[in-house]
């Protein structure tokens, strides 16, 4: 993997907790024109600001250290705020590859799912989001009839994951897409150290940047009929 440098600083980190908690959008705004100003790029700003606190946000309303309502403003407050760094991603050609992203419904899933379509996008993917909900006799619909390279389920809860595993034994057994390489990423797959294998993803990414760097590297890889290990009983970390 490609070394990420750290340009956010602990300190605005923790400075950027406060206004969304507070739901003061000027405040949260301020933030990220500092950040900004400290010579990071959209793309830093998304990874090193956005994404940590959306997953501080997240384990701490699964701990129950803040209600609903704070989460929810929150989350919506930083999903604003991705919006507006999206369109300030640098852009590079296509590079010929194609995605469909799909996710959990509830914020902290969709937001996640949105940021990793935002970077693969500007870094050259065609990328469609179906965001979460989504049936999966829809899922399979949409990848006949689009035909993409890569399946990326994010950010999937754990009451979730019966449908995912489903989806991808549907996939196997139709063989409407053939050629499809599935990864999953967020959600209970990073609290849950080879979920995702043992369900039958091809990949396993904590975060979109790391998304993108194996699905380069590993074009071809797929998973083997002896890694799915269906009803296994597992811990899964609440934080």
């Amino acid at each position: 993997m490609t070394p990420t440098t750290t340009v956010i600083s602990e300190n605005l980190l923790e400075r950027f907790i406060t206004p969304l908690f507070a739901g003061d959008r000027s405040d949260a705004r301020a933030i990220v024109a500092e950040a900004f100003e400290s010579g990071a790029t959209a793309e830093e700003i998304l990874m090193q600001l956005i994404w940590p606190t959306m997953e501080k946000i997240s384990a701490m309303y699964r701990a129950d250290r803040i209600n609903t309502g704070v989460h929810h403003m929150a989350s919506r407050l930083l999903r604003m705020l991705a919006d507006q760094l999206a369109l300030r991603l640098s852009r590079q050609e296509r590079n010929g590859r194609s995605m469909l992203v799909v996710c959990s419904p509830g914020e902290p899933e969709e937001l996640g799912a949105q940021i990793t379509t935002d970077i693969a996008e500007a870094r050259g993917w065609s990328v469609h989001f179906a965001g979460g909900g989504v049936p999966n006799d829809e899922i399979v619909g949409w990848l006949g009839q689009l035909q993409p390279q890569v399946l990326m389920v994010y950010g999937t809860i754990p009451s979730a994951l019966p449908m995912v595993r489903q989806l991808i034994d549907l996939l196997h057994d139709v063989g409407i897409c053939p050629k499809i390489q599935i990864i999953c990423s967020g959600g209970v797959f990073n609290r849950a150290e080879g979920l995702a294998e043992e369900i039958g993803s091809d990949l396993f990414a904590p975060d979109p940047i790391n998304s993108l760097e194996i699905l380069e590297a590993y074009p071809g890889k797929r998973a083997t009929s002896e890694q799915q290990t269906v009803g296994r009983k597992r811990r899964i970390k609440k934080a």
